[in-house]
């Protein structure tokens, strides 16, 4: 089934908000920042869905116009179930010159032959910040189930000005690869991917510095951050809980929204 989400962000006089929505079953888009005082605007995913199911196509489209700053969130854990075929979902971001976009997801949880294609498209104009996480799971670990999923696939594409300057290709077979093996999750359950990027020729390295000598040394986590070619940076993390990953990249958005986001005009 296709399900379809579309927002669009508006700037007005020192405000952001949502200027417009469409969204199919099971989407809902819910305004969130209604106790935050910084003028940004802060939404929501919501689905009556409890995860994907064989088949399913999910489309979101998020056009941020210039000025604007959307921090977007989920609801709960994203859900992959039993599958004889596969699922999908492709996220496409159109982020205006000075804009803001960060986007920190729960985890995914996926299930027994479960078989799931991501794909994230993301443009940015001039002197713009991004942020996008994603973390699976090794699935339903607490009933017993480990790595019993087909095929996870997350592949994120990041263009400034029309130019592709960060390509990230996350692959998980489990039945065709080591997967607790030497270079893949080396005995963790749980990965995580985040990326800082920008277009205002904004150094990351004391971000970078920062970060390290907070998280490097993280009990039950390792912990790796990379300078990207272009402006930011890329964390990997590898852990055994999906709410202790989840919390820390939580945390570091707090930190740029707080100190780089809400200063970008």
């Amino acid at each position: 089934m296709i399900c379809s989400l579309a927002i669009k962000i508006a700037h007005r006089e020192g405000k952001s908000f949502l200027k417009d929505a469409y969204a199919t079953q099971p989407f809902r888009i819910v305004p969130v920042g209604q106790y935050q005082k910084d003028n940004a605007a802060y939404l929501m995913i919501m689905s009556s869905s409890p995860g994907l199911l064989d088949g399913d196509d999910h489309r979101i489209q998020v056009d941020i116009a210039p000025g604007s700053k959307l921090q977007l969130q989920t609801q709960a854990y994203q859900r992959l179930f039993h599958m004889k075929g596969h699922s999908s979902q492709t996220m496409e971001v159109n982020v205006g010159e000075n804009a803001v976009f960060s986007y920190v997801s729960h985890p995914v949880v996926p299930q027994h032959s479960s078989h799931f294609l991501s794909h994230n498209i993301v443009h940015l104009a001039s002197n713009c910040h991004l942020l996008l996480s994603e973390i699976v799971t090794c699935g339903r670990k607490m009933s017993g189930e480990e790595f019993m999923y087909n095929h996870f696939q997350n592949l994120t594409e990041c263009y400034v000005n029309g130019r592709l300057v960060v390509k990230d290709n996350v692959l998980l077979q489990p039945d065709r690869m080591p997967i607790q093996g030497l270079g893949i999750l080396e005995g963790y359950t749980h990965q995580g991917t985040l990326i800082y990027l920008n277009s205002a020729g904004l150094n990351p390295s004391d971000w970078i510095e920062a970060f390290h000598e907070q998280y490097g040394e993280t009990k039950d986590v390792a912990f790796g951050i990379s300078e990207l070619q272009h402006d930011g940076f890329m964390v990997r993390v590898l852990g055994n809980g999906a709410e202790q990953l989840y919390l820390l990249f939580k945390e570091m958005q707090s930190a740029l929204w707080g100190n780089i986001f809400l200063n970008n005009n």
